[in-house]
């Protein structure tokens, strides 16, 4: 599947915000794999996909989690994390994209997960910094990005945790478990 056949399946699940959202992050994913030395097809196409199940019923999802996902705690989570699983689910069902490469990227897009792959990085890193993302730090994680890819990351889930702390809500444990891991990577370096 080419990107435009991607976007034209993509497009009638999305806002136009988000569509716009989606095009940012594509051009961002573009970047990314070839500064980091992911393949580019696969992490376009992810991104095109990343934000498929954004728009879903909430209790379809939480339906889905429950009957057919391995993970059922990211029930107690809040609802946002739910598109990216439930993204991938139906991109392999109602798409037939079956490459396991694309799918984590979109599966794991939101929260991180430990021992993410570099098409995994590229795909979360893009969707946080794409050009119309505009909120407190995110420059900073642009910059970082320019050079260091765990960095980037290291940064945005940073941001990203503190953000949720100052609303006094729950951090995903895989969010916290891939930051210690990046963190003890940089140390061990």
């Amino acid at each position: 599947m080419n990107l435009e056949q991607a976007l034209e399946k993509v497009k009638p699940h999305l806002t136009d915000h988000r569509y716009t959202h989606t095009l940012g992050v594509i051009k961002a994913a573009e970047e990314l794999a070839f500064r980091f030395g992911a393949d580019k097809e696969k992490a376009m196409l992810a991104a095109a996909f990343h934000d498929y199940a954004k728009f879903r019923d909430k209790e379809e999802m939480k339906l889905l989690v429950w009957e057919k996902l391995n993970d059922k705690s990211l029930l107690n989570y809040g609802d946002e994390l739910l598109h990216a699983p439930c993204g991938a689910y139906y991109v392999e069902r109602e798409v037939g994209i079956t490459d396991e490469n694309v799918l984590n990227a979109i599966r794991y897009h939101t929260t991180g997960r430990p021992g993410m792959t570099v098409l995994e990085k590229v795909i979360f890193l893009a969707d946080y910094i794409e050009p119309g993302r505009h909120f407190k730090g995110v420059d900073d994680v642009r910059e970082l990005a320019r050079k260091d890819l765990d960095e980037a990351i290291i940064e945005a889930l940073k941001n990203t945790m503190v953000f949720l702390m100052k609303r006094n809500q729950l951090i995903f444990p895989d969010t916290i478990a891939t930051y210690n891991q990046l963190i003890k990577e940089k140390k061990e370096k």
